[in-house]
């Protein structure tokens, strides 16, 4: 079964960085398109970041846009969100997806802080 897990959130200050990896199994990575979201408190999920298979093909929301970077690294089987100058506006759950089968596929989730 497809599985996905995310690692890497936790608490920083504002203008800090961290690294969000999602390691993926139980489907052919390399022939899907990975996502990032995120969750805040009270708020709708939304779309952060998306790259396609070969990860040359990016998007980003604008609110993280020049601030995130998305890629993948195929054969670690391994999405990653690259975070740099965090806002406060940025803590949320961070959720990986992947669209398998035509069946959306989510993450556990990794709790992002930023806090001074």
């Amino acid at each position: 079964q497809v599985q996905l897990v995310e690692s890497g959130g936790g608490l920083v200050q504002p203008g800090g960085s961290l690294r969000l990896s999602c390691a993926a199994s139980g489907f052919t990575f390399s022939m899907y398109a990975m996502s990032w979201y995120r969750q805040a408190p009270g708020k709708e999920r939304e779309l952060v970041a998306i790259v396609t298979t070969d990860g040359v093909d990016i998007s980003y929301a604008d609110s993280v846009k020049g601030r995130f970077t998305i890629s993948r690294d195929n054969a670690k089987r391994t999405v990653y969100l690259h975070m740099n100058s965090l806002k406060p506006e940025d803590t949320a759950v961070y959720y990986c997806n992947c669209r398998v089968r035509g069946r959306s596929e989510w993450g556990q989730g990794t709790q992002v802080t930023v806090s001074s």
